[in-house]
């Protein structure tokens, strides 16, 4: 038996050939793990009408964290067209298995780091007129579990939701439209998992020397919820005094982000507001090919790439692995085996650095190298270390 368990999920689409791409790599690390299958993805949701089928569940419960590949998600309408045809016309809603991984298993942070590494000829470069120099080392932090996320939405709206809406004057240009007519999104924040992820974000940067926080968020139309985030922000940052705090709004730092991204260090934000800024990011530093993320909780951890399932793709071994083989970096650290992740994150820098081998995005279609042949020249120099 090895050391770790670690649930072994490729999901959909291009996240089997990622995941094969990080078995190349973690065979020649030779870290000490056994690798548990586990069933994810749109292809349970089709055969069983459940994204994230109960055994599945059970299985993580028996494992040290998890490593996931993609997952495809469709619209209300597409996913129930796509149901085996016993299991149409029973109510079934498709809700996507990463999020309720995040809430089962209470993965409170999501954590992505965007680093522009030598080489790399994808990196932001900005305009002639302001041009880019600095390397680019931004981590988001984004709260996992609540935001516009939190999966509570409502159509056609029940009466009883319906009619508590309608007794504010703010309901009055709706409320003669009829619930049949009205569907409702919510944006749930709370000041416990404000608290945690602000917290989480400053205690980051004490212990890895960074100097500025900053909290994205939309306070001056988003009252309630962007008001009470801000709030809870303002108080965390006051226990951090040799760490610089400011906030921005979404849209504003869109802008300066793409402007002065080296101005900037650790962000945080609520669930929707951090997927869009680390999108953002992640386009900074050579788009989603180099993204990685992790969704980490009090006690266990599910590590992904940001990027989607590309199903156009899958099977191709065309795709740059680099977002999951820096995921499966951060996988490393988590359980301790930083000598195995130096080894990984230098490996990767210098297969980047030099160019020779890469994918198509980055070499350009016609000219890449495949997914497998870059995990494997990764693997050759992590080896070797």
């Amino acid at each position: 038996m090895g050391k770790y368990r670690i649930a072994w999920m490729p999901g959909d689409g291009v996240g089997h050939d990622v995941m094969d791409a990080a078995r190349v790599v973690l065979d020649a690390l030779r870290l000490d793990a056994d690798y548990v299958p586990a069933d994810i993805g749109w292809e349970c949701w089709q055969r069983e009408g459940d994204a994230l089928p109960e055994r599945t569940i059970d299985t993580l419960k028996t494992t040290d964290c998890a490593l996931f590949g993609a997952v495809t998600s469709k619209p209300r309408e597409e996913a129930e067209a796509e149901l085996a045809p016993p299991l149409r016309g029973r109510g079934l809603v498709y809700v996507s298995p990463i999020v309720r991984l995040r809430q089962l298993f209470d993965l409170h942070t999501n954590l992505r780091p965007c680093r522009s590494y030598e080489g790399n000829p994808l990196n932001f470069r900005g305009t002639e007129a302001t041009p880019v120099t600095d390397p680019i080392d931004l981590v988001v932090f984004r709260e996992n579990t609540e935001g516009m996320y939190a999966g509570v939405e409502f159509f056609p709206m029940p009466e009883s939701v319906y009619g508590a809406l309608c007794a504010s004057p703010r309901m009055r240009p709706w409320a003669s439209k009829g619930l049949e007519n009205v569907s409702l999104s919510t944006r749930i924040i709370s000041r416990q998992g404000s608290e945690r992820i602000c917290r989480q974000a400053f205690e980051h940067a004490q212990r890895h020397g960074r100097k500025r926080v900053t909290l994205v968020e939309k306070p001056n139309v988003l009252r309630e919820t962007g008001g009470l985030m801000t709030r809870v922000f303002r108080d965390v940052a006051r226990g951090y005094p040799g760490i610089a705090s400011d906030e921005a709004n979404i849209d504003a730092i869109c802008m300066w982000l793409l402007k002065n991204p080296q101005d900037y260090d650790v962000l945080v934000a609520e669930n929707m507001f951090g997927d869009i800024i680390s999108d953002l990011c992640a386009g900074l530093v050579g788009g989603l090919g180099f993204a990685p993320s992790a969704n980490i909780g009090d006690d266990y951890a599910v590590f992904e790439p940001t990027h989607g399932s590309a199903p156009k793709y899958a099977g191709r071994h065309v795709v740059n692995p680099m977002a999951m083989l820096l995921t499966v970096r951060m996988m490393l650290e988590w359980l301790d085996e930083s000598s195995l992740a130096g080894r990984l994150e230098n490996a990767i820098a210098e297969v980047i650095r030099e160019g020779r081998v890469a994918t198509y995005d980055v070499k350009g279609r016609g000219r890449g190298d495949s997914t497998l042949d870059v995990a494997r020249e990764v693997a050759r120099k992590a080896a070797r270390a």
